[in-house]
Formats: C-alpha cells, structure tokens, sequence
C-alpha cells in the first residue's frame, strides 16, 4: 500500500469547483458526517469518483404528531428536504436506504416513498430486520429493492388509533387510504393488484389480525422486492447503477 497516499483520495470532490486542484472539504470521515449520523441517520459513502448518501429509515415514521421519546423513529420533516438535496446536489450520484421499520404514519410514509419514487438519480433499498406496513411502499419506491434473507414484510390492511366514528363514510375513507397504498406499491413493484389485496386480506394466517408476513425469499417470489441481498451486493448495484446513468 503506498503510504504517501494523497489526502485529496478521502475527500469527495465538488465538481461546481474550478479545477484549480483544490477540493471541497467534505470527507464522509470527519467529525461533521459522524455528527450527522447522529442528528438524521445519514451519511455520505464513496467509491472511486462516485459518492452515494445512505439514509436509514427505523422505528416508526413520525407524521403530524411527535411521538414519545422512548419510541426510535424516523421524522419526514427531515428526510423530505433532505431527499430534494440528494436529488439536486451534483456531488451525490445515488441514494442508498436502509430500512428496518415497523410501520407508522400512512401519509408521511407516502409522501417519503413518492419523493424517492420521482428522483431522477439511482436508488436502491433494502430491507433489514423488517419492512412492516407503510414500510414496504418505502421499500419499493427505490428504482432496485432488496431484502435480507433473515427480514420480513407484514401486510395489513390500513389501521387507526384513537377514536373511529363507525359509520359508512369512515369505512369509505380507510378504502380510500388503502387504494392509494396499493396503488403505488404495485406501480412501483412486480406484484399485481390482485395478489397484493389477497395478501392485505388474508385471514388464514395472522392469529388475532388480518393480514400477511412474507420471509426475505417469499417477498421475491411475489413480486414485491426484487432480490435477496445482502448490503454488499445492494451497494455494487447500486455503483452499478450510477455508472450506466453517467453513460446515458
């Protein structure tokens, strides 16, 4: 190994910078990105020339209200801006997610999921631990989906806490809020609607809920995810994948 390796080869370059042989100071080892993993569970990787920003989206997705402070969660006010600064920022070739969810806010996991749906740059999920609930439209709204042997995906229809009015219009606005869900995972995934609504309305399998829970190998095999993977291989396809958009 050559020893006198320069410094310049652990900073990511500005390419807005005149090519002066200066470098723009944002190495993903400094003390600033350590921070940064703390404040939003980020982090900018490289490779070569290729830099990749890795989000992690854990607990529950925060939506209008704020959850307890015991409860991890991932809050949408921050990864929204953030995703448009991932999209426009021309030192970051692609996004890298990192989900292990058990659901949360349908609205806000949506907003997340259509954002990361219309990026322009490569993007690429996989699922560890779990990807339960509004975590799987997250998990298919990147361009490749993975999924670790060892994970899981529970379907459910949609649910609510707190008070429920019981009459016809509230029923019609869960069918609602469940179309809207179906819809985009099958317009971002290779499952049919059909096969979805069958696995959101199994009563066969859950003991006390209706719903379904697919293992790493059976989301593949019903079109949800893509392939079985682990972080290795979703970060080479990834690299992969930004390669053939620079050539395009």
């Amino acid at each position: 190994m050559n020893e006198n390796k320069s410094q310049n080869d652990e900073i990511v370059k500005n390419p807005c910078e005149e090519n002066d042989g200066s470098v723009d100071n944002d190495s993903p080892i400094d003390e600033k990105h350590i921070e940064q993993i703390e404040d939003s569970g980020s982090i900018l990787a490289m490779r070569g020339d290729n830099v990749i920003h890795c989000l992690t989206i854990v607990g529950q997705i925060e939506g209008h209200y704020i959850l307890p402070q015991n409860n991890k969660s991932t809050k949408y006010e921050h990864v929204i801006p953030l995703l448009v600064s991932i999209d426009e920022d021309p030192r970051i070739d692609g996004l890298l997610m990192l989900i292990n969810t058990v659901g949360g806010d349908v609205e806000a996991g949506l907003a997340i999921a259509e954002l990361i749906s219309g990026m322009r740059k490569p993007t690429v999920s996989i699922v560890l631990g779990g990807g339960h609930s509004i975590g799987i439209p997250l998990a298919v709204s990147a361009k490749r989906s993975f999924i670790a042997k060892s994970a899981s995906m529970t379907v459910h229809p949609v649910r609510s806490t707190g008070l429920t009015i019981g009459v016809p219009q509230t029923f019609e606005y869960y069918q609602r809020m469940q179309d809207r869900i179906t819809n985009f995972v099958v317009d971002n995934s290779n499952i049919s609607k059909e096969d979805y609504t069958n696995l959101v309305m199994n009563t066969g399998e859950l003991v006390m809920d209706v719903g379904t829970i697919l293992d790493g190998q059976r989301a593949v095999e019903v079109g949800l995810i893509d392939s079985v993977g682990n972080l290795t291989e979703a970060v080479d396809c990834l690299y992969e994948m930004i390669d053939n958009y620079k050539k395009s």
